[in-house]
This record gives structure tokens, sequence and C-alpha cells, in this order.
């Protein structure tokens, strides 16, 4: 399951997996394919230090990458303190409100919320990378588009490739002129912060818009099959997320979420700017239906809104409160119905590929392998 690109980042298949879990990225590297250390989630540069000098421990020397969160244009002078205090004391109501109709307890008196959205504040962002290039990482990904240019050519000075995620033909141009190496496109089958756009339609039409770029192709994508499906429309590996959350590696702290997903259908799942005030994709809960609800208060604009439900998400995960509980999570949540190992997953993956050529061999009558 090679491609020219994963040949270039020297991966043994062009699986490339996202995960905000060391041990789930190291475990991808090493059952072949390329590890991606999300790092919204690190708040100090020395947490990311510690689990990329973990990862560099048990990667046995494969490649590995960093998925940050910046924005293209920086904000001068705004400090986490400054857009806290643009929250609407109404919002700061409903979200009370909200939990005390669910019943959720309060913190500990003196306990921190373990869930915050600094990792979107762009100094953060430059903070993780001045940790990240100590280390041999062979990717910088970009969830907000493509980073700022200076940020490109410091990563390009080290050897270091740039993809950025597309929703969109149109976006994917755009990074392609600001000199990113390749495109992520994320159709609207996928979890976390997506478009409008399906993958089956988007993965072509950004192939064409950035040739001879890679692409990388991403939502929905959750078997072997689904793999081949993605090369024969020009993308030059997949971009896998959800499927990883219920690998045995992931650490969820929480069995109450993990039975959540793996009791889940393809259905279940709500595009929604409850979680971060961009349209996510997330399990369907009383909490997203609160937000969406036309007789609410409405959901802030990022990052106001993270910042907002920073404390209730934190709480609502600590007292695992069934009816609130949620994460962000892809449609292919439908087919994570049971707990593997992330190389019994790809073991999975490889054979359904092989399937895939097999049948499609037959179809145009070149034999098959069995």
């Amino acid at each position: 399951m090679q491609t020219e690109l994963s040949k270039k980042l020297g991966a043994e298949h062009a699986i490339f997996g996202f995960t905000p879990f060391p041990a789930v990225a190291a475990a991808i590297s090493r059952a072949g394919g390329f590890g991606v250390l999300g790092a919204v989630r690190y708040t100090a540069p020395d947490e990311l230090a510690r689990d990329l000098d973990w990862m560099q421990e048990h990667v046995d020397g494969r490649p590995y990458g960093l998925d940050v969160v910046m924005p293209a244009k920086k904000v001068e002078g705004v400090t986490e303190a400054d857009v806290e205090a643009m929250i609407p004391k109404g919002h700061r109501q409903f979200v009370q409100d909200t939990l005390a109709k669910h019943g959720v307890p309060e913190l500990a008196e003196g306990e921190a919320s373990g869930w915050r959205i600094t990792g979107w504040m762009e100094q953060v962002a430059r903070d993780q990378l001045d940790v990240a290039f100590d280390y041999p990482i062979r990717l910088l990904a970009n969830a907000l588009g493509s980073p700022p240019a200076d940020v490109v050519e410091r990563a390009h000075a080290r050897g270091v490739l740039v993809a950025a995620l597309a929703g969109s033909a149109r976006h994917a141009r755009k990074h392609a002129d600001a000199g990113i190496d390749l495109v992520v496109a994320q159709g609207y089958e996928a979890g976390g912060h997506t478009g409008e756009i399906a993958s089956m339609v988007l993965t072509p039409e950004a192939v064409e818009a950035v040739a001879p770029l890679p692409v990388l192709a991403a939502g929905g994508i959750g078997s072997g099959e689904q793999i081949a499906a993605a090369l024969a429309l020009g993308a030059q590996g997949v971009w896998l997320g959800s499927l990883w959350l219920t690998t045995t590696e992931a650490d969820l702290h929480s069995p109450a979420l993990t039975r959540k997903l793996l009791a889940a259908g393809s259905g279940d799942t709500v595009r929604s700017r409850a979680l971060t005030g961009k349209p996510a994709r997330q399990l369907r809960t009383r909490w997203t239906d609160a937000w969406d609800d036309p007789q609410g208060p409405g959901p802030l604009p990022m990052p106001l809104q993270g910042l907002l439900v920073a404390e209730a998400v934190s709480r609502i995960q600590k007292y695992e409160v069934q009816e609130l509980l949620g994460t962000p999570v892809g449609q292919i949540v439908g087919r994570m119905n049971s707990e593997r190992s992330v190389q019994a997953v790809f073991d999975d993956l490889t054979r359904g590929f092989e399937r895939a050529l097999d049948r499609v061999n037959r179809i145009a009558g070149r034999g098959g392998q069995s």
C-alpha cells in the first residue's frame, strides 16, 4: 500500500493516522503507517516535549509527524483573558442552567478544568513548534489551513513537509499557492472540523486542483476497500482519525464514552458548533441538541465557544454524564464496533485493500490473487 508520498516519508503504508494519544501515534508508525500526534491539547511546551521524548523511544526509528492548530493571520496583543472577557453573561448562564438541568456535579474546589482550547491560540502553537522542531518530525500539519508563511519556511529549512487540511478545491488551491507540500482533502463525513463537501466528490476535485502536489483523502474512511477507492480517485494516501479512538492504545479516560462510541451508528453524529464555535462533527448528545436548539442563545464564534464550554466539558467527562457525554468523531463510527489494537486495525485495513484490488482485477479481466 505504498505511494510516492509514503516512500518519500519512509512509511510502509500510505496510511496517515491522526490522534491526540502518543501511544496510538507511535503504534501507527510501528505498524507501518505514519503516526501524526495532535498538539492542540498541550498548553505547556514541557508537556509536549515529554510526550515527544516518549514517542522517540517507542516508534522504533519509524517516521512520525505533528498536527498543530494556528491561523494563517496573526492577531497581535490578544490574550486569553481578553478573549474570556468577550463572552456574554447570558451564554455563561445558559451553560450553568444546562448542566444543572442534567445534574452535573461541580468540580472539586481548586480543581482546574482538564480541557482547554488554548491550543487554538497562535502563540501556544508557536511555542509547540519551538519544541517540535528539536525532534526529527517528518511532517507538520495544520488543521486551520495554511500556517503562516514564516512557519512554512521554518519547516522547509529543517526538511519537514507541510500539510494543510482543506474542505474544498478552492481551499486546496490557496494552500498550494501558500507553498505547502501536500493537501489533506477532508470530506463532510469526517470527525472534528469539516466542511460541506463529501469525500467522494472532494478528493478528485482537490487532486485536480493542486496537481502535481500530493493529496491525502480524509473523512468516512475506515476500511481497506475505502482506502483503495481513495487511491483510485487520485489520492496518494489516506488520513484517518476517528478510527483510532476505540483502539486499545487510546486513552479516553472514560469507559462510558468508549461504550457510546462502540454502540453508535453512522447516523449518530451531528455537525455542530457546540464544542469550538466552528462546525465540527461529533456524537449527537443532549449537549449538542441544547446548543443547536433555535430557542437557545446559539454557539459563540471561535475561540469564544471553546473557552466558554471548557469547564463544562471537563465536568461532563469527569462524571461521565451519559446523556451529555460526547466527542468529535466521524460517520465512520458505525464501523467501530469493538476495541482492537492498532496493529489489528492495520491488519484489517491491509486485508481489505487486497480484497478490493482482487475484485477490481477480476472485473478488469486480469485475474485475481485467489
